[in-house]
């Protein structure tokens, strides 16, 4: 009886688990088949970025909804490109502005969607070293009947000029410098070429980063073989203290020697 009563409950206890991870788990939106998203890009440049999605009505199951995109680029061009089963060509659309917005449903045997946002970089409100600034390259969102709505995906690009790029470069080689030495010397002046950089307002202020992070380094380096030389000078010294004692000894087995001789 207490057997049955154990196997009951266990079998209770593990229908539990099951329809608690299945509430639990997270349903999967519509996927993102294939993107070709720049990481960074330069100021005042035109980019480009393409992004195709499939497993369009399923978790949650729907017959339409409408796709909805978002980006921080300016002379925004937005163009969605759809596709039946067989992959051939449904529809066009084509749109302006930083946001679109196209419905999307299997009753016109749409299977596939390709969204291509088209723009110029945006200049850089706020620059930040670590982690780098960024800006909106593109947002999708999938909008339901009702208001309710669930975000796809979003694709963040790390902006820069010529200036900040450089100065940026010259951060990175000075970190490693003073990575890799003991010098809170160099740690300082480092700190003070990243505030110059995260404050910057113009091209000046990228020459000072740069030019603190150069003198960070020469810190560094100097440290570095500060560090080297001292460390050679103790191997020497060292080195001398066991010769002195090898010499010492040998000496003192002699002098032994020449006793036990006298002595004999």
């Amino acid at each position: 009886m207490t057997r049955t009563n154990l196997n009951h409950s266990s079998k209770l206890l593990v229908a539990c688990l099951v329809l608690l991870t299945a509430v639990a788990a997270p349903a999967a939106a519509v996927s993102v088949a294939d993107s070709d998203v720049p990481e960074e890009a330069e100021v005042g440049s035109q980019v480009s970025a393409t992004v195709t999605l499939d497993e369009l009505y399923k978790n949650p199951q729907l017959e339409s909804w409408t796709l909805q995109g978002e980006t921080n680029l300016t002379d925004v061009t937005w163009t969605v490109t759809s596709y039946d089963q067989t992959g051939s060509k449904l529809d066009q659309q084509s749109a302006d502005g930083t946001n679109m917005s196209v419905d999307v449903a299997a009753e016109d045997d749409v299977n596939e969607v390709k969204v291509k946002v088209t723009g110029t970089v945006p200049k850089v409100d706020n620059y930040s070293y670590d982690p780098a600034q960024q800006f909106l390259l593109m947002s999708l969102t999938q909008a339901r009947d009702g208001g309710s709505s669930t975000e796809l995906e979003t694709w963040r690009a790390h902006h820069y000029t010529e200036e900040s790029a450089s100065a940026r470069e010259t951060l990175d080689s000075a970190a490693t410098a003073v990575d890799s030495a003991n010098s809170q010397q160099a740690e300082k002046t480092f700190d003070n070429a990243v505030s110059a950089y995260n404050n910057a307002n113009g091209p000046e202020d990228f020459e000072l980063a740069t030019e603190l992070g150069n003198e960070a380094q020469s810190q560094a380096d100097s440290a570095k073989q500060s560090d080297e030389t001292m460390q050679l000078a103790l191997y020497a010294v060292g080195g001398l203290l066991v010769v002195g004692v090898l010499v010492g000894g040998v000496l003192w087995y002699r002098s032994q020697q020449d006793s036990y001789d006298k002595l004999g």
